[in-house]
């Protein structure tokens, strides 16, 4: 009964996260998850490490990932102390918002952004303001220079798919050098520019990343930070108040493996890449606007079909898309890219759909 609820449980608006189908077999295009397979190298490791009678399972796992951090940090370039693992990037987004986002000034970030953001400063009590897109859903690095408690914003930026270029990033760093800057990095390796070789010429940058889209381990809940040790330490310190075994034994030895073969990996994202272009170009040519996306996903509206009711045809033929009922957007579709056999049949439901 609610009236055993904590004073913040009522307060809370939670995340709503896209819908998961019990079909057996739909075109799901609404969680941004990579159509394509991990490595096999990852089904592999995790075999090695269930062995014959999965008893490895009845140890705790390494508590800090240190296998998988140190290759991690030699794939960036950087050193161990510099990488911090979690139980995905939300969560280490949400340590992030405890460990290096509460202060007295309140932060910022975009008004049409992921919207976790707003729930964690919710959660976590940290005031925050929302900066506004411009016209063309860009973000304006100089919206950002007035006093704050921390900058976050992803890159390339969710839902709208557009992505800022490295110098903006400097920019932005350099009108805030007594505040942390957070560059949520899950689209990254879809087309923009990582901001990690900028850590060791700004203490103040935390760059979070995640194997959920790119290397195709959404199920196995591993992300990243990476940033000064002193941020790395913070974020630890909130970790090990928290759960000191964040990332299982099965997560570590599959993520490991993933940085392991880099020509699965480029061959998967090169993939999503070209059914991205594909797929804006099938959709300008039926009518649809389109962001430029630099990410596994496109964001569109036809300006002569709602949106809630595009969405609501495509799921009566078990195609699945994110609709977001919010302020600027609610004419959108935010549509994942598929394979090239799902985005046919996409297009081939809206040509039915809109003529």
């Amino acid at each position: 009964m609610s009236r055993f609820w904590s004073d913040i449980v009522h307060r809370l608006t939670p995340y709503v996260p896209g819908e998961q189908p019990a079909l057996a077999h739909p075109v799901k295009l609404n969680t941004n998850e990579n159509p394509y397979p991990p490595s096999p190298r990852v089904v592999e490791a995790i075999r090695r490490e269930l062995g014959e009678d999965g008893a490895s399972l009845r140890k705790y796992p390494n508590p800090t990932a240190h296998a998988l951090r140190e290759a991690v940090a030699k794939h960036h370039g950087l050193r161990i102390e510099q990488v911090f693992a979690g139980n995905g990037s939300d969560e280490v987004l949400a340590h992030a918002f405890q460990a290096l986002l509460k202060h007295d000034a309140p932060i910022r970030f975009p008004d049409i952004t992921y919207s976790f953001y707003p729930v964690y400063a919710q959660l976590y009590g940290v005031e925050y303001r929302t900066i506004p897109l411009n016209a063309d859903f860009a973000i304006d690095v100089d919206d950002y220079r007035a006093p704050n408690g921390g900058v976050l914003l992803p890159n390339p930026n969710a839902p709208t798919g557009r992505a800022l270029p490295l110098a903006e990033i400097e920019v932005l760093l350099k009108a805030n050098p007594d505040a942390p800057v957070i560059v949520d990095e899950a689209y990254v390796d879809f087309d923009a520019e990582s901001a990690v070789n900028l850590i060791d010429a700004y203490p103040n940058l935390l760059v979070v990343q995640t194997t959920s889209k790119a290397r195709s381990l959404a199920g196995m809940r591993v992300g990243f930070a990476f940033g000064d040790p002193a941020l790395i330490e913070a974020l630890t310190r909130v970790k090990d108040s928290f759960n000191s075994y964040p990332l299982d034994r099965l997560a570590q030895v599959a993520a490991l493996a993933s940085y392991e073969d880099q020509a699965w990996f480029e061959e998967s994202r090169a993939k999503v890449v070209a059914s991205r272009e594909q797929l804006a170009s099938q959709l300008r040519a039926k009518g649809f606007d389109v962001v430029p996306s630099a990410a596994n996903f496109v964001f569109a509206k036809h300006p002569g079909h709602d949106a809630a009711t595009l969405a609501a045809a495509l799921k009566k033929q078990e195609i699945f898309v994110r609709h977001f009922r919010l302020p600027r957007i609610d004419q959108h579709l935010r549509i994942s890219i598929g394979t090239p056999a799902e985005c046919d049949a996409l297009v081939a439901a809206l040509t039915r759909i809109v003529g």
